[in-house]
């Protein structure tokens, strides 16, 4: 693994201690490296109506779009009780809408698994199929 694909995956596992999972104590951390080099972090935040509740890879990609970034190169996701964390389809609809070309994820054991969007979400529907 090279070194910034460790400092996303030490970026995500951070913010993931910043999540608030009261309900279901399962904390989750997302780092996007925006195409500058710039990273990013969200973490999830859930709410008593928990359909109101922010997964950390949204919360990452809001955060980075208010602060102007919309070009990425990738983005890590770490679940602290999950091996790995999968995102759910609302975030790789999300991911999809931003071409994020690389998913990292880390399992229990240390292990960073690699993903392509087209592997996360296959025969998808986004932004191009609207031109």
């Amino acid at each position: 693994m090279e070194a910034w694909q460790q400092k996303l995956i030490e970026a995500a596992k951070e913010a993931a201690l910043h999540s608030y999972s009261p309900y279901s104590n399962f904390p989750v951390g997302a780092a996007l490296l925006s195409e500058n080099g710039t990273v990013i972090t969200g973490c999830n935040v859930e709410n008593a109506s928990y359909g109101l509740t922010m997964c950390a890879e949204r919360g990452a990609i809001q955060t980075a779009i208010a602060k102007g970034y919309t070009s990425f190169k990738a983005i890590a996701v770490v679940g602290l009780k999950s091996n790995p964390c999968m995102p759910c389809g609302a975030c790789r609809q999300v991911m999809l809408e931003f071409d994020i070309p690389q998913i990292f994820l880390e399992d229990e054991a240390g292990q960073v698994i690699s993903y392509t969007m087209d592997e996360l979400l296959p025969h998808s529907f986004g932004p191009k199929d609207l031109v």
